[in-house]
């Protein structure tokens, strides 16, 4: 049976075998119990906090269980059994190196708690040594060799100059020495090569009795030449003048604990699943970079894998991973150089850092290659994996951006390359962006504005060709944004119908048209216009949309008969099943339907018959062909010849768009089109212009 009754069991067996235990079995067991159920905490938390585990490793020293193989049997038996043994679900793996560490540094700092102690009682032992009676110096020197030689950590007497006096065993063995060796040895011939001149100012100062004391990390040299990381205290002894006399130095081995801590740093700035530097890493470089100087540039290529989740979803997230570590190598080897690194940011996002960018080419042709390099296909599992990447490329100055605009603006661009169809490369376009930023801005202002009524409606007459008689008019939305001014439909509309608010924008635009008809009614009576209002392909998948018109128009109290809907050839073409039915429901409550930009789709004439339409409006395209210039392309006139006499056999009624001189008028009334609209007969305007026209 596992669970932390095992792991304990387990660790109180691995005690027993590296240290003395001055506790009989069940106790220890107990004690690790409590352990173990500190550690499992640790691996549950949602943020991990070291302070409980630090004082497990603590709790070993004050056990006795002090020498450094109990503190790597622990560390290892952590690490390899602790989740498999005790076999918690809810244990959160990638928190177990937290946990080794916590534990270490807890045994650590409490062990150097217990070396400062005993450097403390050496210190007063050698003082009552040298003032005490010659019985009392001889009991002391007896109770200090016993501890001198018999302490677990080395220990080593010299003069004021660094010549060792006497060493104990354990620093002799930590250094690979006999102890008659390292005896007259200077402190200087257990310097580690190429130390810095700094680390040795402290023992300078403390010899020149400037200080009593110091404790730093130092690299030493054993005997057969290896580094040895160690925790070094030396402590000042004095004349009773008060002159330098003896160093005492208390040495622990410290290397175990530094190699724990290089691979915990190296976990830490590395993704565990690839090896690459992980997204901590790669900000530290890019920070770096910019603190260069002023005339530094750097590139950023940040390169997304296309398709990745098809692959996971189809072939399993093993075959994935093992697509993301050759990837990875693939990469590593095309990239990584002295100034160059690259890093995974997270799932099947990779990015690259060029310090010291020589300009845009550069990152230019390290995109290119990627994505050539990418292009050959992967053996994983049996498979032959071809992906692609996109991939936005930012290379700047360091004194334009900070590296936190530099890394928005590369997610930008590679937006950009996915948006532009994949498998290429985007550089980033401050004007494209500005683009981009306005409109963000237009889409997060305008939920406030249809509720601030910054919206508007402008009205463009629609005229009988035959006499010129104004029969209607275009109801066209318009924008007054506080910032940016008066904006016209097409700044906005496509926003509208990407976010979805084409539906509450295109109820309240309607609201506000026929509340002007039933002006105009009341007003003009027989003679009041028909209003066309725009209806977006979006508004016609709302299933609330006939009831919600039908509500409108009675909340006006208008005739439906003078309310008419326009939707684009290519929108109403589309309309079938519920959409379909939709336009048939509001043409069943008698409201006009007309089909918009007639003539620029690709429709199914035939289809055209089935349809509840009233109305075609020709799209201004075909105007320019009517006029009287050798730019005029005949083809648009017998088009338009022939749309006018379709659209009369179908039983509708004909409405030109954008005519804008009187030889497009007379064109229109010699093929027969019933009305028209454009600039020859009046721009879009506020509703006192309609009024205007109307008493003429």
């Amino acid at each position: 049976m596992g669970g932390p009754d095992a792991f304990a069991r387990m660790w109180a067996a691995v005690l027993t075998e590296t240290g003395y235990v001055a506790m009989d079995r069940r106790g220890l067991v107990e004690q690790m119990r409590e352990y173990t159920e500190v550690l499992l905490a640790g691996l549950r938390s949602d943020r991990f906090a070291p302070e409980p585990v630090e004082r497990v490793g603590a709790g070993l020293v004050g056990m006795r269980l002090a020498g450094p193989e109990t503190l790597r049997a622990s560390l290892l038996l952590i690490g390899a059994d602790l989740l498999r043994v005790t076999g918690a679900g809810e244990l959160r793996a990638e928190l177990l190196p937290a946990v080794q560490g916590a534990f270490a540094a807890g045994f650590a700092t409490a062990m150097q708690e217990k070396i400062f102690r005993d450097q403390e009682t050496i210190r007063r032992a050698a003082l009552e040594a040298r003032r005490g009676a010659e019985v009392a110096l001889l009991a002391s020197e007896n109770r200090f060799r016993a501890m001198f030689n018999q302490a677990a950590v080395g220990i080593a007497i010299g003069d004021a100059d660094g010549t060792l006096l006497e060493v104990n065993t354990a620093l002799a063995d930590m250094l690979g020495y006999q102890v008659d060796e390292l005896r007259g040895m200077n402190v200087d011939d257990l310097r580690f090569p190429d130390e810095p001149a700094a680390m040795r100012r402290p023992f300078d100062e403390v010899s020149s009795g400037a200080r009593d004391h110091y404790r730093m990390e130092r690299l030493l040299r054993r005997a057969d030449g290896k580094p040895l990381w160690t925790d070094v205290t030396v402590s000042l002894v004095r004349t009773e003048t008060g002159e330098p006399q003896y160093l005492v130095g208390m040495i622990e081995d410290i290397t175990d604990r530094h190699l724990l801590e290089e691979r915990l740093r190296h976990q830490a700035n590395h993704d565990p699943l690839t090896g690459l530097g992980n997204r901590a890493r790669f900000t530290e470089r890019l920070t770096t970079a910019f603190g260069c100087d002023d005339d530094t540039r750097v590139g950023v290529c940040y390169l997304d894998l296309d398709g990745f989740k098809v692959i996971n979803d189809s072939l399993g997230h093993d075959i994935g991973d093992e697509l993301l570590v050759a990837v990875a190598a693939r990469l590593d080897r095309l990239v990584t150089a002295p100034g160059r690194i690259v890093a995974r940011m997270g799932g099947d996002e990779f990015v690259v850092l060029v310090e010291r960018s020589s300009g845009r080419a550069e990152l230019v042709d390290l995109a290119d290659r990627i994505l050539a390099a990418l292009a050959e296909p992967f053996p994983i599992g049996g498979h032959r994996l071809a992906v692609s990447a996109s991939i936005g490329l930012v290379e700047r100055s360091v004194v334009d951006a900070t590296p936190a605009e530099t890394m928005r603006d590369a997610d930008v661009t590679l937006y950009w390359a996915k948006a532009d169809g994949k498998n290429r490369w985007a550089a980033y376009d401050p004007d494209r962006n500005a683009r981009e930023v306005a409109r963000f801005t237009l889409s997060a202002r305008m939920p406030a504005a249809v509720e601030s009524e910054e919206f508007y409606v402008d009205y463009q007459p629609i005229v009988r060709l035959s006499d010129g008689h104004l029969i209607g008019v275009e109801a066209l939305v318009r924008w007054a944004h506080p910032e940016f001014g008066r904006l016209g439909p097409d700044q906005f509309i496509g926003l509208a119908e990407e976010t979805g608010l084409i539906v509450p924008l295109g109820r309240w635009v309607l609201r506000e048209a026929t509340r002007q008809a039933r002006r105009w009614h009341d007003a003009y009576g027989d003679r009041a216009p028909m209003v066309s209002v725009n209806l977006a392909a979006r508004q016609t998948e709302e299933p609330t949309l006939v009831a919600d018109v039908a509500t409108i128009i009675k909340a006006a109290n208008v005739p439906p008969s003078t309310i008419q809907l326009e939707l684009t050839e290519s929108a109403i073409m589309s309309t079938t099943g519920g959409p379909l039915r939709t336009l048939r429901d509001l043409a069943d409550l008698g409201i006009r339907i007309a089909i918009d930009d007639f003539g620029t789709g690709y429709s199914n004439l035939a289809y055209l018959r089935h349809l509840p339409v009233h109305a075609i409006k020709l799209a201004g395209s075909f105007m320019e062909g009517l006029r009287d210039s050798p730019t005029a392309d005949p083809a648009d006139a017998q088009i338009v010849t022939t749309l006018v006499a379709l659209s009369h056999a179908l039983g509708h009624v004909v409405i030109a768009e954008g005519v804008e001189d009187p030889e497009q008028a007379d064109r229109l009334r010699e093929f027969g089109c019933d009305s028209a609209q454009g600039w020859l007969f009046a721009k879009p305007g506020r509703p006192e212009e309609i009024e205007r026209w109307l008493e003429k």
